[in-house]
């Protein structure tokens, strides 16, 4: 991208009734950003979605003066453009429709062959939140993901402070420009997050923090992220946004689960309740629903870490399973020499802890 084409995508963003859809069919009927600047009217009246009053914008220079001064911005604090068409574009956004066609970035971002999760929740996030959010990431640790949030209240910072503190690069989704952080109180971590990872946005420095700029910093979040989980939500919030955004672009959504008459729970069950979002209890559901077992070595260091939790019943029900396979509670109780009643509470702890998982035919296989 040549700093002239960065202008003409800068006059883009900024032109009426011209969103990131409509930008991009300009720019795929035009050849190049400079191109839909220089086409015919009687060309563009021919692109779905442009009108002559779209056109009569185009070339208004009040647009070309506040994308140089937005250049000279970029420019000055050393902040890294990102044209949808690039190779270093986010690859799972690229295949959203609605995905910014700039994104700014700051830090040490790098998304070659990596795994990226999106974690969202609550701004007032529990002890059982936060819990979770220390666990997870220290189960995930092994196999290097990187982990992108929103750097707000809540849950977005504590599993990227978690993240930070097990190594792992991490990403902060902001809803406004790269001249401010929000909130204030989070300053104090962003040289660590830039360390390891950075911060991405598609607003400029004159947006500020408001309330639709969250609204559309989720897709990029949902986007960007192979998978969206959900730690904890009310019943309303803008991580059941996120989570249905994520649905939209036929991503894998997880919530965690909570106790039924929870507040921060609520939310979260409602999305496993209506099938919006798969439950996870560990980091191996996230690691078998998403065909990360399949790097044998990584996912066994992983599992390691999650079996501590086993009592002597558990561990002689998950060895059995690993030597043999598939079973049903009849066989398992019968050969682990353990009555009916307590094999099946011990599959269900199991389930829970992510340890086994149940199969059609009321069989059990160890993950």
């Amino acid at each position: 991208m040549t700093d002239s084409e960065l202008i003409s995508l800068l006059k883009l963003q900024r032109i009426p009734n011209i969103g990131d859809v409509t930008a991009k069919k300009l720019i795929s009927h035009c050849g190049n950003p400079n191109a839909v600047f220089e086409e015919k009217n009687q060309n563009l009246l021919k692109i779905d979605g442009i009108g002559t009053h779209t056109i009569r914008h185009l070339n208004d220079k009040i647009h070309q003066e506040t994308a140089e001064a937005e250049y000279a911005f970029i420019k000055k604090e050393n902040i890294k453009p990102i044209y949808f068409q690039e190779q270093n574009y986010p690859n799972y956004l690229k295949h959203c429709i609605d995905s910014p066609i700039l994104l700014f970035e700051k830090g040490n971002i790098n998304l070659e062959n990596r795994k990226i999760i999106g974690v969202v929740g609550t701004r007032n996030i529990t002890s059982y939140g936060t819990a979770f959010c220390e666990k997870l990431i220290e189960d995930l640790a092994p196999l290097n993901p990187i982990i992108v949030s929103g750097f707000a209240y809540g849950v977005d910072i504590c599993i990227q402070r978690a993240a930070i503190k097990h190594g792992l690069q991490t990403i902060g989704c902001l809803a406004h420009g790269l001249n401010q952080i929000y909130p204030k109180v989070h300053a104090k971590y962003v040289q660590d997050v830039e360390k390891n990872g950075g911060f991405y946005t598609e607003f400029w420095s004159t947006s500020n923090p408001e309330r639709e700029n969250f609204l559309k910093r989720n897709r990029i979040v949902a986007g960007m992220s192979e998978a969206t989980i959900v730690i904890e939500s009310a019943e309303k919030g803008g991580s059941l946004v996120t989570a249905d955004i994520a649905h939209s672009y036929n991503r894998d959504v997880f919530a965690v689960p909570g106790r039924a008459g929870d507040k921060y729970s609520s939310g979260c069950n409602t999305l496993i309740k209506q099938q919006k979002a798969q439950m996870l209890t560990s980091a191996a559901d996230l690691i078998y629903n998403l065909g990360w077992e399949l790097n044998a070595k990584k996912t066994k260091t992983v599992q390691k870490q999650l079996f501590v939790d086993l009592d002597d019943t558990e561990q002689a029900i998950h060895s059995y399973l690993l030597k043999e396979g598939k079973q049903g509670l009849d066989l398992i109780a019968l050969t682990c020499n353990i009555p009916i009643f307590k094999a099946s509470s011990s599959l269900l702890n199991m389930e829970m802890k992510g340890v086994i998982r149940p199969l059609p035919g009321k069989l059990f296989e160890a993950l």
